[in-house]
């Protein structure tokens, strides 16, 4: 298999008709199907079922889908990883879901970049179980991560604890006193998905199956500004709040008759790599 067969399956899983992505890939239908054709018989499945106009993945394609995807992504990292050695002497590649870039990763990066000239730094924000796999994969040198890895011939280091705060607007708290869980399941509450932390396993706890929320979103620091206009009320690390209470534009609301778990943030490294380099700033060694 090719690099333009690949892109070709994925494009055509995305528009699901061979007329369309011929079309949009400025190539011939024919080509199309030669390119989908080779592929299936190099994987020994069929990857697609043909509808009178749309195709659909098969089991065997969407299985396939997610290897295609992560091959071409490894192409694309290994490049960049050698363009980047001809200018500059270390290259750092992070993952970080939202959270811990605005707490942890940003001011690393923004020391980094201050201090030397010398290093070039990607970074990758998404889920933890993607970033994860992105590791596995060599695209990501250390991630930054709400669960853990347990897995011989990586570190997974607990990089620091914080605990989650219940916050809304200063002045528009409706319980001064604290809320309880029954009074917080009927609040107008803003959700960011902890995805499979304890945390945020606790939080859907709080409310109903399928319980429809007046916004959900999966970046914590996007809540920021819904939270400042008096639009609700959330759940988040009191690091990334922190100096918004201190200000006076939020303030935290008390639990009274329940407490609510840490987030812990982890560290995953190969065994081998040295991510003290990163964290102590040492660039120039």
């Amino acid at each position: 298999m090719n690099t333009e067969e690949l892109k070709t399956f994925i494009f055509l899983s995305k528009v699901k008709n061979f007329t369309l992505a011929a079309e949009q890939l400025f190539i011939a239908q024919s080509t199309v199907t030669n390119r989908i054709s080779e592929l299936e018989k190099e994987v020994g499945k069929k990857l697609f079922t043909r509808g009178s106009k749309t195709v659909k993945l098969t089991e065997a394609g969407e299985i396939f889908l997610r290897y295609a995807e992560r091959i071409l992504e490894l192409q694309s990292t290994s490049i960049e990883e050698m363009n980047a050695l001809s200018s500059h002497s270390r290259k750092f590649s992070i993952g970080a879901i939202n959270a811990t870039y605005e707490i942890y990763v940003k001011p690393l990066v923004d020391e980094c970049l201050k201090n030397n000239t010398i290093t070039s730094i990607k970074v990758m924000l998404g889920h933890s179980l993607d970033l994860i796999q992105q590791l596995q994969d060599n695209m990501l040198d250390m991630v930054f991560s709400a669960i853990p890895l347990k897995r011989l011939g990586y570190a997974c280091d607990v990089y620091d604890v914080d605990r989650v705060a219940l916050v809304c607007k200063k002045g528009m708290n409706a319980y001064p006193d604290g809320v309880t869980k029954e009074q917080l399941s009927k609040l107008p509450y803003l959700m960011c998905d902890f995805t499979l932390s304890e945390a945020g396993v606790f939080i859907r706890s709080l409310f109903p199956k399928n319980h429809i929320f007046r916004l959900d979103v999966d970046n914590s620091s996007k809540l920021l500004p819904y939270l400042e206009n008096g639009l609700g009320y959330s759940f988040l690390p009191y690091k990334l709040v922190k100096d918004k209470l201190e200000s006076g534009d939020l303030e935290e609301v008390a639990l009274k008759d329940f407490t609510a778990p840490n987030v812990t943030t982890y560290l995953i490294y190969r065994q081998e790599y040295d991510v003290k380099r990163f964290l102590e700033n040492k660039f120039d060694e």
